[in-house]
C-alpha cells in the first residue's frame, strides 16, 4: 500500500500537485457496460486496501468503496452501454467511458495516471501498463470502477436471472456460455462480441 501512495507523493514532488488516476471495469465482458472511474485524492491520504482490485474480495473492495468515497477530494464515474459498445467498439466505448469520467470531476487535474491507454486530453498524461499496481490513484479508480459496475450487474439480473449475472458479472464463464447456448443473448448482451457471434445459438 505504501509503495502506491509513495509513487504518486513522487509525482506531486515534480510539480503534478492534482492528480487523477483513471481505469476501467468491464472492458472484456459479454454483457453489461463499460465502466470508467476518475479519482483524485488527497496528497497526505493513506486508505488500507488501496491496490488493484482484482486483488481485493468483493467485501474488501466495498468497504474501501466506502472510505474511498468519504475521503476523495473528487470521483467522476463514466458508464457506456453494451448497445453503444456494439455500434462503435470496445476501445472507443472505453475511451467515451474515461473522458465522461474525467468531465465529471469537480477539480482539474494537472496530471491524469491511465492504466494502460492514452487519451485524447488537453492535460498531461501518463500511461502505465499495470497502472493499477503502481499508482495509488489509478488502484482507487479501479475500485470504484469495479463495485459500480457489479452494482449495475447485480441489478441487471433481477431483470435478467437466468443468465446469473450475480455471479459471473458478464464474464464468460462456462455457466454463462451455457445458458447464451440454451436461450441466446439478452438486449444487455454485446451482440458483437466473439464467442456471441459464433455460438449456435437456440440450440445446436
Amino acid at each position: 500500500m505504501n509503495r502506491l501512495f509513495e509513487f504518486d507523493r513522487k509525482l506531486r514532488s515534480r510539480g503534478f500537485r492534482i492528480i487523477a488516476g483513471v481505469d476501467e471495469a468491464g472492458r472484456g465482458c459479454l454483457a453489461g457496460p463499460v465502466v470508467a472511474a476518475s479519482v483524485i485524492l488527497p496528497d497526505d491520504v493513506q486508505i488500507e486496501g488501496v491496490r488493484d482490485s482484482k486483488k481485493l474480495s468483493s467485501q474488501k473492495r466495498e468497504k474501501v468503496f466506502k472510505e474511498l468515497r468519504s475521503k476523495a477530494l473528487s470521483i467522476g464515474i463514466g458508464i457506456v452501454g453494451p448497445s453503444e459498445i456494439d455500434r462503435s467498439n470496445i476501445y472507443k466505448a472505453t475511451v467515451e467511458a474515461m473522458l465522461l469520467s474525467l468531465m465529471r470531476l469537480r477539480i482539474n487535474p494537472d496530471l491524469v495516471v491511465i492504466d494502460a491507454m492514452r487519451l485524447p486530453v488537453q492535460v498531461s498524461q501518463l500511461s502505465l501498463l499495470k497502472a493499477d499496481d503502481q499508482s495509488a490513484s489509478v488502484a482507487a479508480a479501479s475500485i470504484i470502477a469495479k463495485v459500480v459496475r457489479d452494482r449495475i450487474m447485480k441489478a441487471l439480473h433481477r431483470r435478467y436471472p437466468w443468465y446469473g449475472f450475480n455471479r459471473h458479472k458478464g464474464y464468460a464463464t462456462r455457466e454463462h456460455i451455457r445458458m447464451l447456448r440454451q436461450i441466446g443473448p439478452s438486449p444487455v448482451h454485446r451482440h458483437t462480441f466473439s464467442p456471441l457471434r459464433e455460438l449456435p445459438l437456440f440450440g445446436d
